[in-house]
């Protein structure tokens, strides 16, 4: 399901109320982001030459964590190793501007600070460059744990967030379960190390959950379905007493003990192709939510409305409580999933409203489909417009097709006053979906007849009706697109 917007300022406000202590220990990385334009490919090497206008660093990894939690709300106490060289004194001091106190940062003479570094050319990253810190010695895992004592006292969480870069179970288990706080949450790659400590939550991304099972889970949305088959051994692996795996921008899987249908989320589609950091988003706002009091399905919900907002913005980003209000308090968006599709469809029908469906890949949005689209909305109450994914108009329309992306496309025909709403399908044809919603009235435009049409058996059925409406031929998408590419020499510049 979608994030509540009662839940969302419910949460909220017991955060603001109570603002709990939260540690953070684990890997802290300083991301750098190298931003330019790629204007020409290098004579050297055949790789782009980007001419850069903007450098930006952050806190990422175990650090992204905290200053997202402070954002949200939370005291916050960071643990963790650095270096002592230049990025490790930038990483500190952007965790003090952002309000997390820092003093528990073990320093290693010597040393060096992980530091990830994306080089971003035009609207895309063309490479990333590692920096990884050394695996530190006893000595530093003992100042380590005795850091990890001191940042304890009095803490509402702990959050661990291991990426394998120093924070091991061996360094700060021992000290978690002596002095163990009411709430801990462990976000790690390796979840098997953690096991001992019994945490109240975890939060393996989809690959995580693969290594901590050993098999595969599948592709898509299928993933969801394969989580819950292996429910019991997730727990049995983990250790934990609840678990939550994200699936990007399928959302997520709860796992409860005594539960075995789980709880699913939704995460809002988007398409930010430099976005980075959500995982860390999320794990922030749940752990901030727990500590608070909430229950897991209120703190998942929570964490799913706050990864939602950093998706759609470029870097690593930052959710503070104002953009998480701004972001669910806006207008129920346009563009939705199968799962909230049915759903609309199914009230609309309670309340006697006549759906009307139709589809295509509305590639570049013309006169002709506007007019097509006015009278499919002429025919009922409620438009729903189905758009082919990308892969599926490559299949249909050729590899240079389509001009534009799902996600603008869909963004396009939103805008359209006469659109109620828009999903987006996998498939060649979308018979899956209309079996599923089963509208009233499957509309498609003049250029085809109903014996032409796959659907129409499919509409007829179950009592549907199949109406084609006037085509403008001249504005052909095809036609559009051979004007521009005419206008521009044959290029396609």
């Amino acid at each position: 399901m979608t994030a509540d917007v009662r839940l969302v300022r419910q949460v909220a406000g017991r955060i603001g109320d109570r603002e709990p202590l939260v540690v953070v220990i684990g890997d802290p990385i300083l991301d750098r982001w190298t931003i330019g334009e790629a204007e020409r490919v290098s004579r050297e090497a055949p790789a782009p030459v980007v001419r850069v206008t903007e450098t930006i660093a952050v806190p990422g990894g175990a650090a992204n964590t905290a200053v997202n939690a402070r954002a949200l709300g939370a005291r916050v106490r960071m643990v963790g190793l650095i270096g002592d060289d230049e990025a490790g004194a930038v990483l500190r001091e952007r965790l003090t501007a952002a309000g997390v106190d820092a003093d528990f940062l073990v320093a290693v003479p010597g040393a060096t600070t992980t530091t990830k570094t994306r080089i971003v050319g035009g609207d895309r990253i063309v490479v990333r460059v590692d920096d990884l810190a050394a695996t530190p010695t006893d000595d530093h895992t003992d100042e380590l744990a005795a850091a990890v004592a001191r940042a304890l006292e009095g803490a509402d969480a702990a959050v661990v967030c291991d990426y394998g870069l120093g924070v091991t179970p061996e360094s700060v288990l021992p000290v978690l379960e002596r002095d163990r706080p009411e709430v801990v949450v462990v976000d790690a790659h390796d979840l098997r190390g953690w096991k001992d400590l019994r945490p109240d939550l975890v939060t393996p991304n989809a690959g995580e959950a693969v290594a901590l099972l050993g098999t595969d889970l599948g592709l898509g949305s299928a993933r969801a379905e394969a989580v819950l088959a292996h429910r019991d051994a997730v727990f049995r692996e983990s250790g934990a007493r609840a678990a939550v795996v994200t699936l990007d921008r399928n959302g997520t899987v709860l796992l409860e003990p005594g539960d075995d249908r789980g709880f699913r989320t939704r995460a809002t589609p988007a398409s930010e192709q430099q976005a980075s950091g959500a995982g860390d988003t999320f794990c922030a706002a749940a752990s901030v939510a727990l500590a608070v009091g909430c229950a897991p399905r209120e703190a998942v919900q929570f964490a799913q409305a706050a990864a939602d907002v950093v998706v759609r913005e470029a870097g690593t980003s930052v959710c503070d409580t104002a953009a998480l209000l701004r972001s669910v308090e806006a207008p129920a968006e346009t563009v939705v999933d199968h799962d909230d599709l049915a759903a609309a469809v199914d009230a609309a029908r309670a309340d006697g409203r006549r759906v009307v469906f139709t589809n295509g890949c509305f590639d570049v949005v013309h006169r002709g489909h506007t007019s097509y689209l006015r009278q499919a909305k002429e025919l009922g109450d409620l438009l729903v417009v189905a758009l082919n994914d990308d892969d599926s108009v490559r299949r249909l329309k050729g590899p240079e097709r389509p001009i534009n992306t799902a996600e603008d496309r869909a963004g396009v025909l939103a805008a359209l006053a006469c659109v109620d709403l828009v999903t987006v399908f996998a498939t060649d044809t979308p018979i899956p979906l209309l079996e599923r919603v089963r509208p009233d009235v499957y509309v498609k435009g003049g250029d085809y007849s109903p014996e032409m049409l796959r659907e129409t058996s499919v509409v007829e059925a179950y009592g549907g009706e199949v109406v084609m409406v006037d085509y403008v031929p001249e504005h052909s998408t095809s036609a559009v697109v051979r004007r521009i590419r005419e206008t521009s020499g044959g290029d396609g510049a």
